[in-house]
């Protein structure tokens, strides 16, 4: 089972997303977790999930939080800003479990 975690600015914006995520897993029969949260709770969340995704929000984070991600094994991106605006969970979720370090 992956885990997912969705970061944005306070974790509510994504959370429409993070159920048309779920929504698509449960239909492929994909085992995800998917959830969102304030990129605020990054560092205490880091060791609970396996991939990282930004809201295009808060792009300006990813060099500082991709190392912390990198030191655990772990890959962080940035949402495609017309992915999020169009709230393609699909995509999304296919761009999530294809990331790789």
């Amino acid at each position: 089972m992956k885990k997912i975690l969705l970061l944005c600015s306070a974790g509510m914006s994504t959370s429409i997303i993070v159920k048309k995520m779920q929504d698509k897993a449960k239909a492929d029969n994909i085992e995800a977790e998917i959830e969102a949260a304030s990129v605020s709770k990054f560092n205490e969340l880091i060791d609970n999930y396996d991939i990282f995704l930004l809201g295009p929000q808060v792009k300006y984070m990813k060099d500082e939080l991709s190392k912390k991600a990198a030191l655990k094994g772990k890959p962080l991106d940035v949402i495609d800003f017309k992915d999020y605006g169009k709230m393609d969970g699909a995509k999304i979720l296919e761009f999530a479990l294809n990331l790789t370090l």
